[in-house]
């Protein structure tokens, strides 16, 4: 996306982003975590996670040095979250489950390089043009 284009809804996309980083807080911290009753499938709900979570602030925050830090603080905060874990007694500590967080978040970042970073502005200027 354009650095010098906004979003008109930003706002909006702020809240549900945060809301998605509770969804991801939550179900990281909580005693009953979700079973996708698959082989492997909390490494995929952790690499989801984590994909959705870049792909998601990278496109507010589009400027190269601010995807970076995203993926510093989401891969920082994939770790902190599995030391919690470990800390909780209630849940284990995992290190795939790092590593699926890592390439959920560094997946993301790649692809804006190749035009995801820009599907909400893409969204507004198709679903909701603006009023003449």
């Amino acid at each position: 996306m354009n650095n010098r284009v906004t979003l008109r809804y930003r706002p909006l996309w702020l809240a549900i982003g945060w809301a998605l980083v509770a969804v991801v807080l939550y179900l990281s911290l909580t005693p009953r975590p979700l079973d996708l009753q698959v082989e492997h499938g909390d490494k995929y709900s952790h690499l989801l996670a984590y994909f959705v979570l870049m792909g998601w602030f990278q496109q507010l925050y589009p400027a190269q040095l601010s995807r970076l830090l995203l993926l510093g603080l989401f891969i920082g905060a994939g770790v902190g979250l599995e030391y919690l874990q470990g800390m909780s007694g209630a849940r284990f500590f995992d290190v795939a489950d790092m590593v699926a967080n890592m390439l959920g978040a560094v997946l993301a970042w790649l692809l804006g390089w190749f035009g995801f970073s820009s599907l909400l502005f893409r969204f507004e200027e198709c679903l909701m043009p603006k009023r003449s």
